[in-house]
């Protein structure tokens, strides 16, 4: 069977761009189980209330759930364990060091194929106030106004 190529999106956090301001993004590969492999080719993946943690200078990802592969037998495994991220030990290094500053925490935004490979896109995010999520809005009202009104005067 040929290998898909390009970007497929499998799930993605968009609670996470609302909760959060992301800081910076990477990409990072998984260390999966076959059956997981096809539950999430299958898109049976949930991302929400998911956060990752440097622990014995690797990243894990806690609260992930990949649901048991239907055809699968002794081989699924628990739809919650914590799965490894993986990065180069310059890349850890360095989001340990982000971490620790106060109000950073890594969010896992989204989970996709690429080229065949699970694929996880990591945030590195400082979570936001009430009055910052107002004023998020606030702004993304004004842009869909201003957006409106020219396709109103262009229709014109």
């Amino acid at each position: 069977m040929a290998r898909q190529k390009g970007v497929h999106p499998v799930a993605s956090n968009r609670r996470a761009r609302h909760d959060y301001f992301i800081e910076e993004t990477y990409e990072c590969g998984l260390a999966l189980h076959g059956t997981e492999v096809k539950s999430i080719r299958q898109g049976h993946v949930n991302l929400k209330e998911s956060f990752a943690h440097v622990k014995d200078g690797e990243v894990l990802v806690e609260s992930m759930h990949i649901s048991p592969y239907e055809q699968g037998n002794i081989f699924n495994t628990d739809p919650m364990r914590p799965k490894k991220l993986l990065l180069h030990k310059a890349e850890i290094r360095k989001l340990q060091q982000l971490v620790q500053r106060k109000g950073y925490t890594l969010i896992p935004l989204q989970l996709y194929l690429k080229d065949g490979r699970v694929k996880l896109e990591l945030g590195v995010c400082m979570g936001k106030q009430l009055h910052d999520k107002r004023a998020a809005a606030a702004d993304q009202a004004a842009k869909m106004e201003a957006a409106r009104a020219v396709r109103n005067q262009h229709a014109e």
